[in-house]
């Protein structure tokens, strides 16, 4: 009579009950998702009270849905970090054990420049002005491209469709994040488990964009995508966690 095989053992990481021989071969899995609310966009803005209770929402759906998170990041602005922090303090209180949050350069938006700055996006020319060292917001007005930028209707779409901004193309940034993901699995303890990562909306347009061949349009809040990476081009799909 021939042996009966053990049970494979469980590593929890990206889809819950994935499994695998040998953790250090274990894809890592990204949940990138976008920030909570927020009243505007002039500047480096917090989040609200409805979109701290939409973070906290969204850890507390993570750590049910199953996911082992190694780590939560996010992306240079104070939204992103608040929306993190919410995400901790969720997974904190269902007694998971993330391993901090980081802020993660790859998950900014993308990179403006204007009077030779980098800029952020935003929704006026007086808070695009702020941010570089000699402009004023009516010569922000003059540059073609910031101009037509504050006129649209539809900013991010704006940006996602122009072949030369002054600055990163959504091509350019969807490589970021791919790369961004992928370098992820150099970090042997979060092989087999979960990354959040907290970004900005124009990011995850990008990359659908670069999924789908078409801007998927704005995302809602604290949703994305949840990509599994390992050896090869990751695996990529959409992500809603619950937030209401």
């Amino acid at each position: 009579m021939s042996e009966i095989e053990p049970e494979p053992t469980r590593v929890p990481g990206g889809t819950p009950g994935d499994v695998a021989s040998d953790a250090a071969t274990a894809p890592v899995t990204v949940l990138l998702l976008r920030h909570a609310h927020v009243e505007g966009h002039r500047g480096d803005v917090p989040i609200t009270d409805q979109g701290q209770a939409q973070a906290r929402l969204a850890g507390a759906w993570i750590r049910s849905a199953g996911y082992d998170v190694g780590a939560v990041l996010y992306g240079g602005t104070r939204r992103t970090r608040e929306t993190a922090e919410g995400i901790v303090e969720a997974l904190d209180a269902s007694g998971a054990e993330a391993t901090g949050i980081l802020d993660s350069f790859a998950l900014r938006n993308p990179d403006l420049y204007l009077g030779g700055d980098r800029v952020s996006m935003v929704s006026t020319a007086a808070a695009l002005a702020e941010q570089t060292a000699s402009l004023t917001a009516e010569d922000v007005n003059r540059v073609p491209f910031f101009r037509d930028w504050l006129a649209h209707p539809e900013r991010v779409g704006f940006w996602v469709a122009h072949q030369s901004p002054p600055g990163d193309t959504a091509a350019a940034v969807a490589r970021r994040i791919l790369a961004f993901a992928g370098s992820l699995t150099d970090v042997p303890s979060w092989r087999g488990r979960t990354v959040v990562a907290v970004t900005h909306s124009p990011v995850l347009r990008a990359l659908g964009l670069w999924r789908d061949g078409f801007d998927p349009g704005e995302p809602a809040l604290v949703t994305g995508y949840r990509l599994s990476v390992g050896s090869g081009s990751p695996d990529i799909e959409d992500v809603a966690p619950a937030t209401s």
